[in-house]
């Protein structure tokens, strides 16, 4: 490497390695034979390890089941060796509401360090050095960098104007004196604030619920569809209403909406007109999860789950299929002659 290419490499965080019992997210490397290698992202990719027994509560029945090269997910800390750099980690022991916190704090770290890594190679600075005086700082006086980015968008000198540095300089008697000056030159104050202003817009949140929905009528079929078009049309500009089926009797209701308190509301109408519409028709939805935000995971499931019963389907005979076409009062949904935003 050149001598004068800064360094963009640098770990999120100031402590260098993570807490024991803290939830941190990583990536699978490789699989050994006694458990999987893993880099940490919020640390600068240094490795940790899965032990097999630390993968499930129950008795593993497919490693390759639970853990794949290449798949981000919270993990928890079990132990950290500083002095060897071994980190255990466990994904058996990290409960939904770590996996929650983590996947939440990691997103924002994430969107902190793509402006923080893009100033520093965009104004050729040392990347670690951008975080030790501006990106640490601002972490530990306002607990995330994110929360101190999203007040820059708007009061932008209050927050960096504060920050400073030392530099010794050599005074003119021969003496080197401390001298405290801003953290950051000009330039790079703009470019810092301009990323930022461009970056940290409202993102939409995803809100979600999942229904379980019947009809055993003649043209049940027909009243659900119509059912359906009746949560879509709770929908409003701000928040449009999709349904989708997953296999019958599961659908999952979608909205998108700067705001979770108004995307909850709709999809609760949403269900409450699609219940009305099957009641009269003396079918039976039951609600499976409430309308809640989910993140991108939640859906990287959902899709990887309906491609599996997709698959599945595929796999099943005619005949092997009508008991459950029976249980349903389904049959097989037409997909493609569904109302808009049913299709895949």
């Amino acid at each position: 490497m050149a001598t004068n290419t800064p360094n963009l490499e640098c770990r999120m965080y100031e402590s260098r390695y993570p807490e024991v019992d803290m939830a941190v997210m990583i990536q699978v490397k490789n699989i050994a034979d006694m458990g999987a290698y893993v880099s940490l992202l919020e640390y600068n990719n240094i490795e940790g390890m899965i032990l097999f027994s630390e993968l499930s509560r129950r008795r593993i029945r497919s490693v390759s089941s639970l853990i794949k090269v290449g798949r981000q997910e919270p993990v928890m800390v079990l132990r950290v060796d500083k002095e060897k750099g071994y980190i255990d980690l466990s994904k058996r022991r990290v409960s939904e509401e770590d996996i929650q916190a983590c996947e939440e704090r990691y997103n924002k770290s994430k969107l902190v360090h793509s402006i923080m890594r893009h100033v520093a190679e965009t104004m050729q600075l040392d990347l670690e050095d951008l975080y030790i005086h501006v990106g640490w700082p601002l972490y530990r006086r306002y607990g995330h960098a994110f929360e101190a980015f999203k007040l820059i968008v708007t009061d932008p000198d209050s927050i960096l104007n504060s920050l400073t540095r030392e530099v010794k300089e050599v005074g003119p008697d021969g003496q080197e004196v401390t001298k405290v000056v801003p953290a950051m030159s000009e330039e790079v104050k703009e470019a810092l604030i301009k990323n930022i202003t461009r970056r940290m817009t409202p993102q939409p949140l995803k809100i979600r619920a999942d229904i379980e929905m019947k009809c055993f009528q003649f043209d049940g079929i027909l009243h659900i569809k119509e059912a359906m078009r009746k949560a879509e049309a709770a929908g409003n500009n701000d928040c449009p209403v999709k349904i989708k089926l997953v296999a019958p009797p599961l659908y999952v209701l979608t909205t998108q909406t700067l705001d979770k308190e108004q995307g909850i509301s709709v999809l609760t109408n949403a269900i409450q007109a699609c219940t009305e519409e099957i009641d009269r028709h003396k079918g039976k939805l039951v609600v499976k999860e409430e309308p809640r935000a989910v993140s991108e995971r939640d859906d990287n499931l959902l899709a990887q789950h309906m491609a599996q019963l997709r698959n599945e389907n595929e796999e099943v005979s005619g005949d092997e299929g009508s008991e459950e076409e029976e249980d349903t009062g389904m049959g097989e949904f037409d997909l493609e002659n569904a109302p808009s935003g049913l299709q895949e």
